[in-house]
């Protein structure tokens, strides 16, 4: 009677195995090895289903005892696999003693060489992810070729699939980021379509979103969070976001505008990686909680968020620095923006700090450096390829040819920058845009396109809750601005009246026989009276209540 009762059971287990659902599998395979001890091959299984829903621990001890049986078995190649994932979720943990000697437990079971088994190519994997994070990308590429191959030799899609992922990231590490992209793409297309096992979906999608944040290709990483999204809806049981992949989808969903739901997922990936070992991921998700309260105007929710990140590891820069500037403390934006450009050594780094350079320097009144900047962020989009860059450069350039007074020509790099923005499905950048075209076309004296541009802004700021911004353009749109002297003193009148000719703070400090640092202040103040963020929005307001 036992004995039908528990084949039922591990039928049943079986068969929610192959339908992908997790919690059946888990639930009839426990039940039929609490019977009956599994075989190995049901551990794996059980073993697979319980990491799926996030039993991470009753994984790792389903998977030794499956190593400890296909050993006493005799069964090296089944070891050795067994060997390689519970490795592999140590990794995760960020045990990586552990992992190592459990990868070195894999070889030493087929180390006698009369094993001519594909778990030869999967303890490959390990290898190639060392050498490839530890810099040396060109072995790693050929570390993870030869696993591929041997993947394709014994038809195990999972192996192919790993090896050619590790391919593709190795390529974008040498610098051939189409290429690699391109195998990433097609790795993506089998992931989406079912070809190989869910556990492998996770590693590889997470792998592949990061890959796309790191050459700025944003488009590609919705299509695939879209896809995958899609697939995972279809398996309710499924935890399939883990680590700094959870904070990736928070990423994109604030780029979409879906700001309530970036929020969700970013106090989501808080929480959850909260208990983790992996203290890059935590600071991540405290930094892009302090991004979305920034925005919103939670300026204490945003600084906390920001002091968090860096308490584990992350640069709370960018977006404290412009957390400052927001606040109208520039000496203080300006000092940390600074030295983030000074320390930033590789071009991703660089990138992703310039454009907050630029912006902040023109707020400074130093457009020479704001200019630098600009064309050094041009020459990286350049290279990349990347709309998103591309849009960030184009945008920095329109903003810099601006506060020189050439509205002309800042009007068609921001034009070009709105395009792409409303290419990427990104309202908050191409509203912010939208601003700074605005104010070219008042500059060239078509009033009636800028209140338009403005307008159109306002709205998605409003949709949005960006609170800053829409001050900002409500300040510079609306008829019931303040009064000329907005409470501005005397000597900030003379300041603003100078800016708006395109002064730099150290001309109006000689113009006017005063420090740098005390034009700077008058300058901070000036922005805080009138609402606005930068110069140019400033001078706007000089040349509206005729200031000038």
């Amino acid at each position: 009677m036992v004995r039908v009762e528990t084949s039922g059971e591990l039928e049943r287990g079986r068969e929610s195995y192959m339908r992908q659902a997790w919690a059946d599998a888990y639930a009839a395979l426990g039940a039929a090895d609490r019977e009956r001890p599994l075989e190995p091959e049901d551990l794996m299984r059980l073993a697979i289903a319980a990491y799926l829903m996030g039993k991470d621990g009753d994984s790792l001890e389903l998977l030794t005892r499956a190593h400890h049986e296909s050993l006493g078995r005799g069964d090296a190649p089944f070891a050795a696999r067994c060997a390689f994932w519970a490795g592999l979720q140590l990794i995760n943990k960020g045990d990586m003693a552990q992992a190592g000697g459990w990868f070195a437990r894999g070889h030493r079971v087929l180390e006698d060489g009369e094993h001519d088994c594909v778990e030869r190519g999967y303890l490959l994997i390990p290898s190639g992810v060392q050498s490839l994070f530890g810099g040396d990308a060109a072995p790693a590429h050929s570390i993870f070729e030869e696993a591929a191959a041997i993947g394709r030799r014994f038809g195990d899609r999972d192996l192919m699939t790993l090896g050619e992922f590790g391919r593709g990231q190795s390529l974008i590490r040498m610098g051939r980021a189409r290429e690699g992209i391109a195998i990433l793409d097609e790795i993506m297309v089998a992931v989406t379509s079912g070809e190989v096992s869910a556990i492998i979906v996770g590693i590889v999608y997470c792998g592949v979103i990061a890959s796309c944040q790191d050459v700025f290709d944003l488009r590609r990483a919705q299509e695939w969070t879209a896809a995958l999204s899609h697939w995972c809806a279809a398996q309710p049981d499924l935890v399939p976001y883990r680590g700094q992949c959870l904070v990736h989808r928070a990423e994109i969903l604030q780029l979409r505008g879906q700001w309530s739901e970036a929020v969700d997922e970013a106090e989501r990936a808080r929480d959850r990686l909260f208990r983790s070992p992996d203290r890059v991921a935590v600071g991540m998700a405290f930094y892009q909680l302090g991004e979305l309260h920034r925005l919103r105007g939670d300026f204490a929710d945003a600084e906390d968020a920001f002091r968090e990140a860096s308490q584990w590891g992350h640069s709370p820069h960018p977006g404290l620095a412009k957390l400052r500037l927001a606040q109208g403390q520039i000496d203080a934006a300006v000092g940390a923006i600074c030295r983030e450009v000074d320390e930033a050594r590789d071009r991703v780094t660089r990138s992703r700090v310039l454009s907050a350079h630029v912006e902040i320097m023109l707020a400074a009144g130093d457009n020479s450096a704001a200019r630098t900047s600009a064309d050094e962020l041009a020459a990286i989009a350049a290279d990349f390829h990347a709309p998103f860059l591309s849009a960030v450069a184009a945008d920095a350039k329109g903003a810099v040819f601006l506060a020189d007074g050439d509205a002309r020509t800042a009007l068609g790099a921001l034009r070009d920058a709105c395009a792409v923005w409303q290419e990427l499905d990104a309202p908050h950048e191409a509203a912010r845009t939208r601003v700074l075209i605005g104010l070219a076309c008042r500059a060239l004296g078509d009033e009636d396109t800028a209140e338009m541009e403005l307008g159109a802004a306002r709205r998605v700021f409003e949709r949005l809750g960006a609170l800053p911004d829409l001050a900002r353009v409500e300040n510079l749109g609306s008829p019931a601005a303040p009064g000329p002297a907005a409470g501005l003193t005397g000597r900030e009148v003379e300041v603003l009246e100078l800016v708006a000719t395109g002064r730099t703070n150290r001309e109006i400090a000689s113009v006017l026989v005063i420090s740098d640092k005390t034009v700077a202040r008058h300058v901070s103040n000036i922005f805080l009276k009138l609402g606005v963020s930068s110069r140019a929005a400033a001078t706007a307001y000089a040349y509206e209540h005729d200031l000038v």
